[in-house]
């Protein structure tokens, strides 16, 4: 890993990616998502001061343990203007990411502990499939792994019309046969 001299205090880009372990491509991502930021030289070439090191390490590691790119750039807007996360700012918000994380946690588990009875089943099509129905939220309307969809109430209208002009027309097909007929 190439060493920075102290006296420097702005990186360019391939610096910050060589320093951070991050491609230039993520980099360039973090910026346009609020990440990090940068300012343009006279000739627009980036240059991130040197704290940009520890928020790309803070995101990589937030990013590590499963925290969304958005709940990251969230935490960093709380921080004041250009503000390097520290370790308490870290403290604080690992110790509110800690539920989310359980929950996901928990989550995964029940999603293992069902998979090798949906494997069992092999078709997906259990009257009450945990992993493609969970809690049977369709129980009460359909058996399977099927999620129905509602159709809103103008589409309803529509196919009703529909039929209703459907079922008319084979009527008067009905009465003009047996009128020809006869």
């Amino acid at each position: 890993m190439p060493q920075i001299p102290e006296k420097i205090h702005e990186l360019t880009v391939g610096q910050l990616a060589a320093r951070s372990g991050a491609a230039v491509s993520a980099l360039h991502f973090y910026e346009t998502k609020g990440l990090i930021s940068s300012r343009r030289t006279t000739g627009n070439q980036r240059r991130y001061h040197r704290d940009t090191l520890r928020r790309v390490a803070f995101v990589r590691a937030a990013q590590r343990v499963g925290i969304p790119l958005a709940t990251i750039r969230e935490a960093l807007a709380e921080l004041p203007e250009e503000r390097t996360p520290t370790r308490e700012d870290w403290a604080r918000l690992s110790a509110a990411w800690r539920a989310e994380l359980d929950e996901r946690i928990k989550q995964l588990n029940r999603l293992r502990d069902h998979l090798t009875d949906c494997i069992g089943c092999g078709c997906l099509s259990l009257a009450t499939c945990v992993l493609s129905n969970p809690d049977d939220a369709f129980g009460e309307r359909a058996s399977g792994s099927r999620l129905l969809v509602e159709k809103s109430a103008g589409e309803k209208k529509a196919v009703e019309q529909r039929s209703g002009e459907r079922r008319e027309g084979e009527r008067r097909e009905e009465e003009e046969k047996a009128a020809g007929c006869c």
